[in-house]
């Protein structure tokens, strides 16, 4: 069955929308404003606590994927990860920590894994 442009094209800009509206739905609707400018309400308490939830959910998952997979490639990973950490912590820059956390796991994984 072929699709012409018109219906991809059409496809595309209903996929497109209805993301949209999911992005902007819960600020039109959940978002409610003191007096005095202050947010309050479910919304704000989201927009603090979610983003940290999720990392710390993501970062869990990629080191305790390796481990269970291949115990010594979750070694390399935890130990570029606690670079990582360490990295932040000392210097607070981003991305030196990225940068240093990658390049310790690539070491890692060439010097353990082979």
């Amino acid at each position: 069955m072929k699709t012409g442009i018109n219906e991809a094209l059409l496809l595309s800009l209903v996929m497109g929308a209805v993301i949209f509206i999911c992005r902007v739905f819960p600020f039109l609707f959940f978002r409610t404003k003191k007096p005095g400018g202050k947010e309050s309400g479910f919304l704000a308490f989201v927009e603090k606590s979610v983003p940290p939830a999720a990392m710390t959910v993501l970062a869990f998952n990629s080191i305790t994927v390796p481990f269970r997979e291949n115990p010594r490639e979750g070694t390399v990973v935890l130990a570029a990860s606690a670079l990582t950490a360490g990295l932040h912590l000392i210097r607070r820059n981003p991305l030196i920590s990225i940068f240093g956390g990658t390049a310790a796991y690539f070491l890692l994984e060439k010097l353990i894994m082979r």
